[in-house]
């Protein structure tokens, strides 16, 4: 019989911090440069629970780090199309600031959960070459491949869309596709729940 797949529990505060920080490089988003936003998750891992407590941002290290550059230009260009061959598409977390967030966690008794990272409606603001493809919080096959690569148990993704003056978010959780490639290499969507802390004080 499979296991039951965890809830994931995410604090207020951890997605206010990343909304804040997704929001800020979302204004900056040009129809060249669709900027990435990425943060790692730290938090608490039990058998049936997920509850990711706090972020850490870093600096992404796509066009810097050499294992970044080669594997962007021998798997991910190749894999998934030129459109990667632009320097603002993609992350790649600079190794100082992974280990800064691995110390970061041991030193608060939690554990490295996984990643999130921010879809924006790339669709309304891309070129119109780019506007076919409608992204949401569901994983692409970018998103896929990556999760896979990484393994780590829990991957958010943040949809941001713009409507007026107003900023819009919808979230959502994945574990990582199957490492088995006889099986189905989609992810598995995870129960999310965002605490209602600040409207209702139990």
């Amino acid at each position: 019989m499979t296991p039951a797949l965890p809830t994931v529990l995410m604090d207020e505060q951890a997605l206010t911090d990343f909304l804040e920080a997704a929001v800020g490089e979302y204004q900056l988003i040009t129809a060249q440069a669709p900027l990435p936003c990425f943060a790692l998750l730290l938090g608490h891992a039990e058998a049936a629970t997920y509850h990711v407590r706090r972020i850490a941002l870093g600096r992404n290290a796509r066009t810097t780090d050499p294992s970044a550059r080669r594997e962007f230009r021998d798997t991910i260009v190749p894999a998934f199309g030129p459109a990667y061959e632009n320097e603002h598409r993609g992350w790649w977390m600079d190794s100082r600031d992974l280990l800064r967030a691995s110390r970061e966690a041991d030193a608060l008794g939690m554990d490295l959960l996984g990643s999130i990272h921010m879809h924006p409606d790339w669709h309304r603001l891309g070129p119109p070459s780019e506007r076919g493809q409608v992204l949401s919080e569901r994983p692409t096959p970018m998103d896929r491949h990556l999760f896979g690569r990484t393994g780590w148990p829990l991957n958010l993704i943040c949809y941001l869309e713009r409507r007026g003056d107003a900023y819009y978010h919808a979230l959502a959780a994945w574990a990582p596709p199957s490492p088995h490639p006889s099986e189905d290499i989609a992810c598995p969507e995870l129960a999310l729940l965002v605490p209602t802390s600040s409207l209702l004080k139990v």
